[in-house]
């Protein structure tokens, strides 16, 4: 089949454009006349020289063209109307192709009137008949004409003007006035016709039998040789009349209206036809398709179920949500006889639309799990929906670049027409959401939103798809734990659904700078995770304690990092020395540290005490206190053999109001006895003591910490810290290596500069000689330092707080 089929229906003309042919291509009409001239088509020129362009089945484009139609070349019984159609890829129309038909139709006899109800307007053709000549009218002479009615032209047969009845006034126009105003006139040899656009001025619209028409009142005068003539052009079309019941259309049009038969006194049917898309239809036709053709006394009533053969489905979009409008072409011809015109031919286009009705949308999973492909289909739709673009994690693309993210589409085309569109996508494509079920499931989630475009009506919707696939290859994190002499290590291997899975122990979140903060390690590189945890540390668990051992055991549970929910639990448990928890210093000072079980809540670690109730720990946690103390003191006790003195205490914990100890637990540190030996000297007047230099190696570090509390430096992301003229930086300075307790650091000098280079001027001295500077408007303030889980040589530190300051010249600001 080529790009146009024609057909000739009576006194119409129809030529359809494929839409196979024309799809996705931009289209310009024009009408070629006999000189050869291409009149470009629009709704102003169609309604006004008898064409019409519509839409048939879903995106064909049907023109129809009346017998008298401006264009039309009439001889003898046959007239011909030639048309151009430039088709292109672009709306600017360049590079397109031209396409020229032209079709010649035999037309049937005419009756006296003639009247064609068109969609978009109504047309009314009279046989010329010559009547009695209107008085002093009648000329010898073809120059009179110009003397007496100089708008009437020379031809032999030509309309002069037309008067519209209305009710307040009579109007009248001349030829050309009522072609500037969107009429369409002629005459030919036997025939004068008017042709009305619907949008027309003098239009009315008229009720009969309930029935709303669009009626047209006029008279129209034409010359024949020298005489004036008038014929009455009056038309009307029905406007409504339709019913939508029980899945029926009712549409009903009366007979005999007023305005088509003025003076008339008798009626008789001659003929009543209807069919579909202009072809009449048979009795037997009719039946098969349940149509229902009743020529009541009145009226003509024709009844078509919703769906039948002859109509078809169109999609429709209201208020975002799709559905679809049944629409069929329904054609009328009513013929009759009066007293006044005689035969009377009535023909009615008439295309009924039904009311919405919202449509679902199937989506269907067929998703091919061996292969790990999500497979998709949306739909089925009508032929005049087309898919546009697609909404991928919050990006929308077209559908040629949804490729590009994993996503293949193929439309699929039925044997009805209807279409499909199949969506394939991987299942580790990155907008695939994968989450984790149960035991070796894991739930594939395809969310996207597809948009599509309705044709020629230009309406849009969108389908959300959510698609969910359950696959068995979830691998679930495992963990393997140690302990060395003063840690617990859990090792953790990732398996494939702990993406988003978040470390907690209880319900604290393990976060790194929450882990630096209790001097933890948290490590992950991508395929492990690895938690230490010191012995004596808030989160570890104490489970068993017995002179010879002490069971500790750390609890972790991996939680899902949206919904927080349980996902999996790991632990490692370990036997630890009793020794772990004191510590025997050199300088006679011993550290030791209690330890709540689990089980004892109702002990308070801050309310431990040693034998001297005076006593109290220097570093509480929940589950353990710390006590610093020298051997001499807080209730120490001491016992001595050959090798070794031995020096005793004991932490009690008392309830209140009662001097009985429910708790107790004994420490002890012992030193070697160091021989003595007799050895002969002199007196000799002693040399003073003094401190040589020495050369070594010292690991020294500097911080900043964000409160006075000293519990979280700053990063180095956070650097620059921004601070306000007289707010304050906390400093602290450690040595880290080596790490000896007869060491003890000492801040000699520290000073501030203007910038990097620590011998720029101007300077600044915070300390000097290990004091603060007497000259500072803000004196430097020195903070304590207490031994603590981080601080274990608290003689390794210094922490001083200094009030923020810049430096000025004269009145002006060196350096904010």
């Amino acid at each position: 089949a080529g790009p146009m089929s024609t057909e000739c229906l009576g006194n119409l003309l129809r030529i359809t454009l494929s839409a196979e042919y024309f799809e996705d291509k931009y289209l310009s009409l024009s009408i070629v006349d006999r000189s050869g001239i291409a009149w470009e088509l629009d709704e102003a020129m169609a309604a006004q020289c008898g064409y019409a362009v519509t839409y048939s089945s879903w995106s064909s484009i049907e023109f129809r063209a009346s017998a008298l139609s401006c264009h039309s070349h009439l001889e003898k019984d046959v007239f011909t109307v030639t048309i151009q159609i430039k088709a292109a890829h672009t709306p600017d129309m360049k590079n397109a192709t031209t396409h020229l038909e032209s079709a010649s139709c035999h037309y049937a006899p005419w009756s006296p009137r003639e009247l064609i109800c068109e969609s978009n307007y109504m047309q009314v053709s009279v046989r010329r008949e010559i009547p009695q000549t209107i008085k002093d009218f009648t000329q010898d002479e073809l120059e009179d004409w110009t003397l007496v009615f100089p708008e009437v032209k020379a031809e032999e047969a030509s309309v002069w003007q037309t008067v519209f009845h209305q009710p307040e006034e009579k109007r009248a126009l001349l030829v050309s006035n009522a072609w500037s105003a969107g009429y369409g006139l002629n005459a030919t040899d036997s025939r004068v016709l008017l042709r009305v656009p619907y949008t027309a001025a003098q239009v009315q619209l008229v009720k009969d039998q309930g029935i709303t028409f669009s009626v047209l009142r006029s008279s129209t005068f034409y010359k024949h040789r020298w005489v004036i003539l008038m014929v009455d052009t009056a038309v009307a079309c029905p406007v409504d009349g339709v019913d939508y019941e029980n899945k029926t259309i009712t549409w009903t049009v009366p007979k005999y209206i007023p305005p088509l038969s003025a003076g008339v006194t008798r009626f008789k049917d001659v003929l009543v036809e209807a069919g579909v898309d202009l072809h009449k239809l048979s009795a037997k036709e009719m039946a098969s398709r349940k149509y229902v053709l009743l020529n009541e006394l009145n009226a003509i009533t024709m009844k078509i179920p919703i769906g039948a053969e002859g109509g078809y489905y169109k999609t429709s979009v209201n208020n975002g949500q799709l559905g679809a409008k049944y629409t069929i072409n329904l054609f009328l011809e009513h013929q009759w006889e009066d007293d006044r015109w005689g035969l009377t031919k009535h023909i009615i286009i008439k295309e009924i639309e039904t009311p919405f009705e919202q449509a679902e949308v199937f989506i269907t999973n067929n998703s091919n799990l061996s292969v790990r492909l999500m497979n998709v289909t949306v739909g089925t739709f009508l032929p005049d929906v087309e898919l546009v673009n697609l909404t991928i994690e919050g990006v929308t693309v077209a559908v040629p670049e949804a490729v590009q993210h994993g996503y293949l589409i193929h439309k699929t085309r039925y044997t009805n027409g209807s279409t499909a569109y199949v969506i394939q996508v991987p299942l580790d494509a990155p907008s695939i959401k994968k989450e984790y079920m149960r035991e070796d499931m894991r739930a594939y989630t395809l969310n996207v939103t597809l948009a599509f475009i309705t044709h020629p009506s230009s309406e849009t919707f969108v389908v959300p798809v959510i698609a969910l696939s359950a696959v068995k290859d979830a691998v679930l994190p495992s963990a393997r734990g140690f302990c060395d002499g003063r840690n617990l290590h859990l090792v953790i291997t990732h398996g494939n659904v702990d993406q988003n899975w978040l470390p907690f122990i209880s319900d604290w979140h393990l976060t790194p700078e929450a882990a630096q903060k209790y001097n933890y390690s948290l490590r992950d590189n991508g395929t492990h995770l690895t938690i230490s945890v010191p012995f004596l540390s808030p989160h570890v668990n104490y489970e068993g304690f017995h002179t010879s051992a002490i069971k500790a055991s750390l609890y972790l549970t991996l939680k899902d990092g949206i919904t927080l929910a349980q996902k999996r639990d790991f632990s490692v448990s370990c036997i630890f020395s009793p020794s772990e928890l004191t510590q025997c210093l050199h300088n006679g000072t011993m550290i030791i540290t209690a330890i709540k079980l689990v089980g004892g809540e109702d002990l308070h670690t801050g309310l431990l005490v040693l034998r001297d109730r005076q006593c109290k720990p220097s570093l509480v946690t929940e589950k353990t206190a710390t006590f610093m103390f020298s051997v001499d003191a807080c209730g120490t006790s001491r016992k001595f053999n050959s090798t070794t003195v031995t020096y005793e205490n004991e932490v009690h914990y008392f309830r209140p109001g009662n001097d009985t100890p429910i708790f107790r637990l004994k420490f002890l540190c012992s030193y070697p006895v160091k021989q003595t030996v007799d050895v002969q000297y002199e007196s000799k007047r002693s040399t003073p003591l003094s401190i040589k230099p020495g050369l070594g190696c010292l690991a020294l570090s500097l911080k900043i910490f964000k409160e006075k509390s000293y519990s979280e430096p700053y990063q180095e992301s956070e650097y620059p810290v921004v601070k306000y003229l007289g707010e304050a930086l906390y400093f602290e300075i450690e040595l880290l290596l080596p790490k000896d307790a007869r060491l003890d650091l000492n801040v000699e000098d520290c000073w501030a500069t203007n910038s990097q280079s620590q011998d720029s001027l101007p300077q600044w001295h915070i300390l000097t000689h290990r004091c603060e500077n007497n000259q500072d408007s803000y004196r430097t303030v020195f903070h304590k330092v207490n031994y603590s889980l981080r601080v274990k040589f608290p003689q390794h530190l210094k922490r001083f707080e200094v009030r923020m300051f810049t430096f000025v010249q004269g009145t002006s600001l060196l350096q904010e």
